[in-house]
């Protein structure tokens, strides 16, 4: 992996990480540093995953949309299934 596809991973990922908490209503329980690692990995996997697939010149278009789609996917994913509410009914009790 070259460094500008190191570099545009990194770049890819912070902006939709930030990007991706504006996206969902209300407030996240995720800290923002969470959201932006995800991004940042999802973005590396998905230029890991082009990369793989054989296009191993520079940075392309289509490099760059995989990264964003990858990183858009995994924060959003990660910021709907940590905020689930748990249930408000009252624990059972047991006699003693």
């Amino acid at each position: 992996m070259t460094v500008g596809a190191l570099l545009s991973a990194l770049a890819v990922g912070l902006a939709v990480g930030a990007l991706g908490r504006l996206v969902i209503p209300d407030r996240q329980p995720v800290p923002r540093w969470v959201t932006a690692a995800v991004g940042v990995v999802a973005a590396l996997l998905g230029s890991l995953t082009v990369r793989l697939a054989g296009d191993a010149g520079r940075l392309s278009f289509g490099e760059a949309l995989v990264q964003v789609c990858a990183a858009g996917v995994a924060v959003v994913l990660v910021v709907v299934t940590s905020g689930r509410h748990r249930s408000t009914t009252p624990p059972v009790r047991t006699r003693r």
